[in-house]
């Protein structure tokens, strides 16, 4: 009997790509994943690959003992009166967890691609008065998300070299993150700019750091702060425009914000 999933042997950034591409195309449940299946076809196309001699990262490798993993622990029986006094989490979970996180970054990656193909196509800058100063300085050189995407980009490559460590879960999410940036302004004064790669690096996580770079864009997106950068390959920096107080006194914005991440 063939498979129900078809498909060509495509490129993936990494075996979370391949993952959410086996879910959406075959329209499951992301909090019910079949693990058993999504398992099965998973290792399909690594075997594909090996007969194609494509090579894959190490990254495929672990991620496959993962789903192996998970699956003999869903399919272990387990003691029901155990069960009553420790409620067992879904050994899924945490596997979800990761895909949701990668679905939101690639989706904002895939948004500002878009938006940069459209800014290129377009002569003027309509936008230019968010990069005046309130006290009438020349302004710097204009600056996109696409610059942001970058810098973030490079701040997680350089974290790929730091040590790792075991440390508690850490619980933070995009609110979290939007409320440090208020606080974080707050402190820094009206005028000062901030430097969006010193940002990143003062978080102890990868998780952390993407949280953050959503809450900019948040931030962004409602007109409260805006990029901006000095010279030609200098630091991005974020500022605090006119819409700053508005975002966090009114609360319908930030109120819409935290629903949309719950």
């Amino acid at each position: 009997m063939s498979s129900p999933l078809n498909f060509h042997l495509e490129h993936y950034d990494g075996p979370l790509d391949l993952l959410l591409d086996l879910i959406r195309k075959q329209e499951i449940d992301i909090y019910n994943i079949p693990i058993s299946q999504i398992t099965a076809q998973y290792l399909d196309y690594m075997n594909r690959a090996a007969e194609m001699d494509v090579e894959l990262s190490a990254e495929f490798i672990y991620m496959a003992a993962t789903l192996i993993h998970i699956k003999s622990k869903m399919l272990l029986p387990r003691d029901p009166a155990l069960a009553e006094l420790i409620p067992e989490e879904d050994p899924r979970k945490e596997l979800v967890d990761r895909l949701l996180e990668h679905e939101r970054f690639k989706s904002a990656a895939e948004m500002l691609h878009q938006k940069r193909v459209v800014e290129e196509a377009v002569w003027s800058n309509p936008q230019i008065q968010e990069f005046l100063s309130e006290e009438g300085m020349e302004p710097g050189i204009s600056v996109s998300l696409f610059d942001l995407v970058k810098t973030f980009q490079g701040v997680l490559e350089r974290i790929k070299q730091r040590p790792t460590y075991e440390i508690d879960k850490e619980d933070v999410s995009v609110p979290d993150m939007i409320r440090y940036l208020h606080h974080v302004f707050e402190e820094g004064g009206k005028s000062e700019a901030i430097s969006a790669r010193d940002l990143f690096e003062r978080q102890k996580s990868r998780r952390a750091m993407i949280c953050l770079f959503l809450a900019m864009l948040e931030l962004v997106k409602i007109q409260a702060i805006g990029l901006v950068q000095q010279e030609g390959f200098g630091e991005i920096g974020l500022k605090r425009l006119k819409g700053f107080e508005t975002a966090f006194t009114s609360g319908e914005q930030m109120a819409a914000i935290d629903e949309g991440y719950i």
